[in-house]
């Protein structure tokens, strides 16, 4: 037991000191030098305890690459929120928003239509990574509180996630519970979680909007001024919002659903954007077509900047690019790599098993599986690891005990999902 404990004492002591020492800055690198660290000491303790360097290496190289989907649709968000803001898509829903929405109903309405927009793509990543972005921004341009702002946004994504046959881990956990439980009857029994989360969130959302006093650099005629005159602000521009919509409904992976509305975001720019595709590519010697091309791929590589000469709008609109994601990206590697060895190596069976024999009634054993999710959010970085290991460990039990497995599911969902968020170094957390 010691052998595993210690990993985790390493993992944390290094985590405390990199935050303390850095700040907000740690995750710029000092975060993922610690994860990398971490476990390379849990590599020492799996050889201490009889396995090879061979068979180590090798659970390190598959933990990555279990996350090569998640990466590849880090870097299509990257290149989709580039395009976005250069096709003016994210300069229009904004402008749309500060026009319709009141600061009052704002952060209620962010975790609705961030609600409904999840329900419809089945993926919480695919709605922060658009609509999140733009109430974001919205929020930036009515001097509200972004925080809250993105807040609302998780709130309301996580929500849609759970609520809709078409998410990824909601068609997995079933699987993993097992005991005939379908999809549908999973996601009627987490509503009743879920449901009253979101009810109470709502409320606070409200109220919070009932404090909120705005404090903008520039008016909301001030800033729809700004961006008429740095964009061309109009419904076309929300064309490549509808394409992801339209790929998601169809069911196509998301990384070909997020890259093919980025590139059509790219296509569509320089018709639409000209003056600012030019501002952004500043080379008067190319041609039209050139122009396009170099915008396209320089925007979904290191992202769009914004030269329209408002502050205040430049600062918001100057994102994305598959580059601004390389410090997460290594941060998932650095997480999954240390998960992966602890996996690898029994340990983090062997910190669970105490908390499933200890587990007396329905209580204590749902409370375990809570308890067992979060852990592992934390220590393995990865909601995967954190929805698999538990619905594999407590299955048995709950089937022992004559628990009905949507009662797992739910537990599982309950933790290991919808906390991942949480987690700073999580891929999810590293992600939002």
């Amino acid at each position: 037991m010691l052998d595993a404990l210690l990993p985790i004492v390493v993992l944390i002591a290094l985590l405390a000191l990199t935050i303390f020492l850095f700040g907000i800055d740690a995750t710029n690198g000092p975060l993922q030098v610690a994860l990398l660290l971490s476990a390379s000491f849990a590599s020492l303790m799996a050889f201490k305890n009889g396995y090879t360097v061979a068979g180590v290496a090798e659970a390190a190289v598959g933990g990555v690459t279990s996350a090569v989907g998640a990466i590849f649709i880090l870097l299509a968000v990257g290149a989709l929120i580039g395009t976005w803001n250069m096709a003016g898509t994210i300069p229009t829903i904004v402008d749309y928003g500060i026009r319709l929405v009141s600061p009052t109903w704002f952060y209620l309405a962010a975790a609705v239509v961030c609600a409904l927009v999840g329900m419809v793509t089945g993926s919480s990543w695919t709605t922060a990574g658009t609509l999140g972005v733009a109430f974001v921004g919205m929020s930036q341009v009515m001097g509200l509180s972004e925080a809250t702002a993105a807040g609302a946004v998780i709130c309301g994504a996580y929500f849609g996630d759970k609520m809709t046959p078409l998410s990824e881990t909601t068609i997995l956990v079933p699987q993993l519970v097992g005991g005939g439980l379908t999809v549908g009857e999973h996601v009627r029994n987490m509503f009743w979680t879920a449901g009253p989360a979101l009810g109470v969130s709502l409320v606070i959302f409200f109220f919070l909007g009932l404090q909120a006093d705005p404090d903008a650099a520039l008016s909301v005629d001030a800033a729809r001024e700004a961006l008429a005159a740095a964009f061309n602000i109009g419904f076309v521009n929300l064309l490549p919002l509808l394409i992801l919509v339209l790929f998601a409904i169809l069911k196509f992976p998301p990384f070909l659903s997020i890259m093919g509305s980025a590139l059509f975001a790219g296509l569509l720019a320089p018709f639409t954007q000209w003056d600012a595709v030019q501002a952004f590519v500043d080379d008067p010697d190319l041609g039209r077509v050139s122009t396009a091309v170099h915008a396209i791929f320089e925007a979904m590589a290191t992202g769009f900047v914004s030269n329209s000469g408002v502050e205040p709008i430049d600062e918001l609109f100057t994102k994305g690019g598959m580059a601004s994601l390389l410090t997460t990206i290594w941060l998932v590697l650095g997480a999954l790599s240390f998960a992966a060895v602890m996996e690898h190596a029994g340990f983090l069976q062997r910190l669970l098993m105490p908390i499933v024999s200890r587990a007396r009634g329905r209580g204590p054993l749902i409370l375990s599986v809570n308890t067992s999710g979060i852990g592992l959010n934390v220590i393995a970085g990865d909601q995967y690891v954190a929805d698999v290991l538990p619905a594999r460990m407590f299955r048995g039990e709950f089937a022992r005990r004559g628990l009905a497995p949507q009662v797992l599911s739910r537990a599982v969902e309950d933790s290991g999902t919808v906390t991942s968020v949480l987690v700073p170094w999580n891929t999810c957390g590293a992600y939002i």
